[in-house]
């Protein structure tokens, strides 16, 4: 297939029903899971006692919800809804709390990764025959084996690099034609620096798959133009499936849920009343196909919202906005709510600055909190008073955010950088 063939579909057959056929479809699923989770387990037994099997997708709602609290309540995997027996493989998520949320898979489970994955590859400009790097994490965590199983279903060649070792990194994508690759947006950060530090570039990089950390379109910008790139967002979640879940395309107008497999509403966070289309709310999944371990109505916590016209790449499937933000996430300073991903979005209409930054909230003994946005300016930026210019980005922010801080410029490679993980942007200081 010729490079010049953009918005390749891999499974047009799914992603470019029609409307009505594709939630035909949603609704045969959806009654299918619920006359199966009543004899899945007996935590879906009980939750579904009383409650009828929907008649339409609008009887989604009078469905109970499902919480990562559920998860870790069952852990390790007391949602089964088959026989350990069948059990092809299993992924987990790191347990803030102590306790991992586990994913468990059978093989048709696996079957369904590689093809969500293999569209979301395709979305993002990857096509059979491309070398495309993955460069997330292997082992537990669902980023690397995720994106190796959908290299191999879509037919492109997977390097698995796993995350980290940027010395190596950096050897594969300048010797080898890599045409993609997939990382978190602070880990392909470092390696543009890198490159840019030892005025080397990759041999044949066009695009890049990013996920697995929160970032914004000022946050894009900035990698594309620092690696030369097309990068598209992709999302998922260990709890559903892992990543694939939802992916842009080269149109850059939002993620394709991929929904003959995932049904998506958008709901109120406080009073979990669904959304209308258009409107910004909570995120909640259900797994159409799941065979393994089935989530109804699962909370994701993130904030965004859904549309349903028909894409110019000529996808149908609806597609969700990029996250604002998690209701966890969210800061509260005196009083005022505040999104790291809003804050990130000031800080990178300033070319002095870079994309790289952290946010440190206190609570000093006066009780009012306080918080400190750390920047470091763009390496070829000329500065002359760092502090002038941190007042005119506190301006910015506080009149923006509406929330009274402190901001601090300081030299690039400050801060320090994740090569493996998430980077960790907020250090909440107040529970310590």
């Amino acid at each position: 297939m010729s490079r010049s063939a953009a918005n390749l579909i891999f499974q047009p057959e799914f992603e470019t029903l029609e409307r009505h056929a594709l939630e035909a479809l949603q609704l045969e699923r959806l009654r299918a899971l619920v006359d199966r989770l009543r004899d899945a387990n007996d935590i879906y037994r009980e939750r579904l006692r009383g409650r009828a099997t929907p008649e339409g997708l609008d009887g989604l709602a009078d469905l109970p919800f499902s919480t990562k609290a559920d998860m870790r309540d069952a852990y390790p995997l007391g949602l089964l809804a088959v026989g350990e027996r069948d059990l092809a493989r299993i992924h987990a998520s790191s347990g803030t709390t102590g306790t991992p949320t586990v994913g468990a898979y059978t093989r048709k489970d696996l079957d369904v990764f590689g093809e969500v994955m293999a569209r979301s590859l395709a979305a993002g400009g990857i096509r059979p025959g491309d070398m495309f790097q993955v460069a997330w994490g292997y082992g537990l965590f669902t980023g690397g084996l995720g994106a190796h199983g959908g290299c191999e279903t879509l037919g492109a060649c997977a390097i698995p690099a796993s995350a980290g070792n940027t010395s190596r990194q950096m050897q594969l994508l300048a010797d080898l034609p890599v045409i993609g690759i997939g990382a978190t947006p602070s880990y392909l950060l470092v390696l543009a620096e890198r490159f840019r530090a030892e005025n080397r570039r990759p041999k044949a990089l066009r695009y890049a798959i990013c996920g697995a950390e929160a970032w914004t379109r000022e946050m894009r910008a900035s990698l594309e133009e620092l690696f030369g790139v097309i990068a598209t967002n992709i999302y998922g979640l260990t709890e559903i499936i892992g990543p694939g879940v939802a992916q842009e395309c080269l149109e850059k107008a939002g993620m394709h849920v991929q929904e003959d497999h995932f049904l998506a509403e958008i709901v109120d966070p406080e009073s979990g009343k669904p959304l209308p289309d258009g409107e910004r709310g909570e995120l909640v999944l259900t797994t159409l196909t799941r065979d393994a371990m089935p989530v109804l109505r699962y909370r994701t916590r993130d904030l965004t919202s859904m549309v349903r016209e028909r894409c110019a790449c000529g996808r149908t499937t609806a597609r969700i906005d990029w996250f604002t933000g998690r209701v966890d996430d969210m800061l509260v300073i005196r009083g005022v709510n505040v999104f790291p991903s809003a804050v990130e979005e000031v800080l990178l209409r300033f070319p002095e600055l870079s994309p790289n930054y952290r946010i440190f909230v206190d609570r000093p003994p006066n009780g009012l909190d306080e918080m400190l946005v750390e920047v470091e300016h763009h390496p070829e930026a000329s500065i002359d008073d760092l502090d002038r210019l941190a007042a005119v980005v506190t301006a910015r922010i506080s009149e923006t955010l509406l929330v009274s801080l402190r901001t601090s410029v300081v030299a690039p490679g400050t801060i320090e950088r994740i090569e493996a993980g998430k980077a960790k942007r907020v250090i909440d200081r107040r529970t310590l």
